[in-house]
């Protein structure tokens, strides 16, 4: 038992404890609001900051230019000050940290996306979404993208974060964990792990090309030993003659280890310095996504193959059976000009979406079928990305030993059933393919199947002249099979064969964009090949809202028991799917056979003069009768619906105001409501003494989120007498006054101390305690708390709310009340 515990068990009045001195780095008078950043870690700061730019420049060669040069000293500025002022205004970790996170949003867009900002500095909603995009996506984006890294716009937002989340840990170990604990090279050594991390990400994201690669070595290894040497030991220690000698020993080895990596980086490494080509960077052991867009559509070169490739090898096929045709590409997305495959980001699993696959690929999620093929295919004269196969592959075996590792850059679309070499279709390729057809399906069994609900991306740009020739082909046709089968007959019937060669009867036009679809419906005869009507059929379908897509691909004739196919320019085809529910994609084949197109030979009718006719005035009255009230009202209110949304400056408030408020919101909410959850269970739950226990603890509590300086290891009554001079301290700050000793009587009305006997009392009485005690004990303490977030000013009033006692703080609690014993024990 303590000398504390027989005093009070003895009945006699405990002899105040002398208050505990301050410690120099955590003043108590008054003002001790602010406090000032130590002085020993201004230098900590300065040799991280400098390391960390070391390690921000390695990123140059990826860049090209200087403004992530910019953007990392802007992490480095906004890190490293936002760790100092949560030091200075004594916040906790957890608030520091929500001041960073809302500094890197609010202060972020000048450093990285001043183009986006709103008058140059403030953030926007774009320069919001950027700041949080970079920080999350950027580190993908940086390996797979082309040098030098100039898209996305929120490119710059990954050396801001970088640097700013390395100097707002850095400085915030710097100033509350190292100067508390003694200075070893272990403890030093821990501050260097967020620039050395910085420094490798430079080299890993960069190029096979170097920045100053040997000066920013030499210099980081330098900066960094010296440093460590300099403040592993303290010359206050040694008296003055020591201090003396140690100095010039500390100047004559760092001088030596300055001159001796100078030399070493300038000999040694330039002999030593291995080849660019052998630096190991992630940008070339990570295989960047394949883009489509990035070729050119496989439909838009249609005419190629009918005119240069047309007596062309491309390849020969073995295993091919009759009415088997060889799939190049599915497109699905047409917009005005072209039909191509989505773009990888605008559809997830579209049709632009490929994935690296082995040998095994996956199957398709809408497909029947009841037959498998096996061909092999070996490449003569074709060169391109997109893989010929046929049906839907099962498995994708490279038989030449030279292409072999051709299979490591495979793609497959599993829905659209294309494949593509990310590395190039090269002559010589030979590879076999196991694939299964889409089963058959007769008119009359798809009477019955509505079509699928399939997710593809919106066409844009149909011609007018496409939708009306889609409602007139479609007729009366009351089922999607009978509806599609009538745009099909009727291309094929009443449209001519042409490729556009000399040889042919009349010219044809390439392409298959708008104006040439226009041209398709508006001339006396419908003329062009199998480029023109698969596109014009599927637009008909999707205007009729059916699934459909185009696929390109080549139909040779196989005649029965075939060998090797050889495949020319001329077997290149184009037709339509669409999509039926448990079905799959059924084919239409719209191109007609006719190639004859007859010549238009009715002679015009001749004008003939008419006598002019004076016309009678025109009646006023009859435009009155045109417009009713009614309909007027009614055209008005529609618009005004139509046309409400909100608008621009509202979305640029939510955006750069709303962001940051969720963000810092959120976690704040969560302290407040976990505060208010300790206060109810300390009131309310336990015993009598237990409870009144847990009023003083809310008191020391809510003085130390104050910013008070609540004596650790030390008795109730020691604690109260080092509060209320704090405190008497403080009010005379604020009041004016111009004694200490006289501004005590601003306490007296809420004196500590006899809150600290009575808690004693209940908790070491070994009596019950009734509620009314308690009740007294908790007014008292929340008295003294009032009085005390008064004098501390409403800015800290407002930071204590939302600040939880540090762990170490809880730790020291936890053993003072560990001391305790009997109901008190907690």
């Amino acid at each position: 038992m303590s000398r504390f515990t027989r005093t009070a068990a003895s009945g006699k009045p405990a002899r105040p404890a002398p208050a505990p001195k301050p410690r120099a780095d955590r003043p108590t008078g008054p003002g001790t609001a602010w406090r000032p950043f130590p002085r020993a870690a201004w230098t900590d700061v300065a040799v991280l900051s400098v390391l960390s730019l070391l390690g921000v420049l390695g990123l140059e060669t990826s860049f090209g230019d200087y403004n992530f040069l910019v953007a990392g000293l802007g992490g480095l500025v906004v890190g490293t000050g936002i760790a100092m002022l949560g030091y200075s205004l004594r916040l906790g970790v957890v608030t520091s940290v929500l001041a960073g996170i809302l500094a890197y949003f609010l202060l972020g867009t000048p450093f990285t996306m001043p183009g986006e900002a709103l008058l140059g500095v403030f953030p926007s909603v774009s320069s919001t979404a950027g700041l949080a995009l970079g920080a999350v996506f950027g580190w993908k984006d940086i390996v797979t993208l082309g040098t030098p890294v100039e898209a996305p716009y929120y490119m710059p937002v990954l050396p801001y974060f970088a640097a700013w989340l390395i100097a707002l840990a850095g400085t915030m170990l710097a100033s509350r964990w190292l100067p508390t604990r003694p200075r070893t090279v272990w403890r030093t050594g821990i501050l260097l792990i967020g620039p050395v991390l910085l420094y490798l990400t430079g080299i890993l994201m960069g190029t096979d090309k170097t920045y100053f690669a040997g000066l920013r070595g030499v210099v980081f290894a330098v900066v960094a030993i010296v440093w460590i040497g300099w403040r592993r030991t303290k010359t206050e220690s040694a008296d003055a003659q020591g201090a003396a000698r140690l100095f010039r020993r500390k100047i004559l080895g760092t001088a030596t280890l300055v001159l001796g990596a100078v030399l070493i980086g300038a000999l040694v490494g330039g002999v030593l310095a291995p080849d660019p080509k052998s630096r190991y960077v992630l940008r070339e052991e990570i295989q960047p996504p394949f883009d489509p867009l990035e070729f050119p559509s496989p439909l838009a070169g249609f005419r190629q193959y009918t005119k240069t490739l047309a007596d062309t090898p491309l390849f020969s096929v073995t295993g091919l059976q009759p009415g088997e045709m060889l799939r190049l590409a599915s497109m699905d997305a047409y917009d005005g000009k072209l039909w191509n495959v989505a773009a990888a980001d605008s559809l997830v699993g579209g049709s632009g979406s490929f994935r690296l696959v082995g040998r095994t690929i996956p199957a398709p999620s809408l497909v029947t079928s009841n037959q498998d093929s096996t061909v092999t295919i070996d490449v003569t004269g074709y060169e391109d990305v997109w893989l010929p196969g046929v049906g839907y592959p099962t498995t994708v075996d490279f038989d030449d030993a030279a292409s072999q590792d051709e299979s490591e850059t495979l793609r497959y679309n599993a829905e659209s059933g294309t494949a593509v070499l990310t590395s190039g279709v090269e002559s010589g390729y030979q590879y076999t393919v196991s694939a299964m057809l889409q089963q058959t399906y007769r008119d009359e069994d798809l009477a019955n199947v509505p079509v699928a609900d399939v997710q593809l991306p919106a066409v844009q740009n149909i011609p007018d002249v496409v939708v009306a020739k889609a409602i007139e082909y479609a007729g009366t046709a009351d089922t999607p099979i009978d509806s599609l089968r009538a745009i099909e007959q009727a291309l094929k019937t009443k449209g001519f064969l042409s490729h556009g060669l000399a040889s042919d009867g009349i010219p044809s036009r390439a392409g298959h964009g708008a104006d040439r679809l226009n041209e398709l419906f508006t001339r006396t005869q419908m003329v062009g090949d199998e480029e023109q009507y698969a596109a014009a059929m599927a637009l008909m379908a999707r205007s009729l809202n059916y699934p459909a897509r185009v696929v390109m691909g080549f139909a040779p004739d196989v005649p029965e028991e075939a060998g090797a196919i050889e495949i020319t320019g001329t077997d290149v085809t184009a037709w339509v799917e669409v999509a039926f529910e448990g079905v799959g994609w059924v084919p239409f084949y719209p191109t007609p056979d006719q190639t004859d197109v007859p010549q238009d030979q009715t002679p015009k009718p001749m004008t003939e003069p008419q006598p002019q006719v004076r016309q009678p005035p025109r009646m006023d009255n009859e435009a009155d009768d045109l417009l009713t009230a009614v309909e007027i009202a009614d055209t008005k209110d529609e618009d005004k619906d139509k046309d409400f949304e909100l608008p621009g400056w509202a979305w640029v408030v939510i955006g750069s105001v709303g962001i940051p408020l969720v963000l810092l919101g959120v976690p704040l909410l969560v302290i407040a409501a976990l505060k208010s959850r300790r206060r109810r269970r300390r009131r309310s739950r336990g015993t009598g003494d237990q409870r009144a226990a847990g009023a003083w603890s809310e008191l020391t509590d809510g003085f130390a989120e104050l910013g008070f300086e609540v004596p650790r290891s030390s008795s109730r009554r020691q604690v109260a007498v080092s509060l209320e001079a704090q405190l008497a301290a403080q009010l005379a700050d604020t009041s004016g006054a111009s004694d200490v000793v006289d501004a005590a009587a601003f306490v007296a009305p809420h004196r500590l101390v006899p809150v600290a006997d009575s808690v004693d009392s209940a908790v070491f009485g070994g009596q019950r305690i009734e509620d009314d005690v308690v009740e007294s004990n908790w007014t008292a303490a929340m008295a003294s708390l009032a009085t005390a977030g008064k004098s501390a000013g409403r800015l800290r009033r407002i930071f204590a709310r939302f600040r939880l006692r540090s762990k170490r703080d809880w730790s020291q609690v936890n053993v003072r009340g560990s001391r305790g014993s009997g109901p008190g024990r907690r």
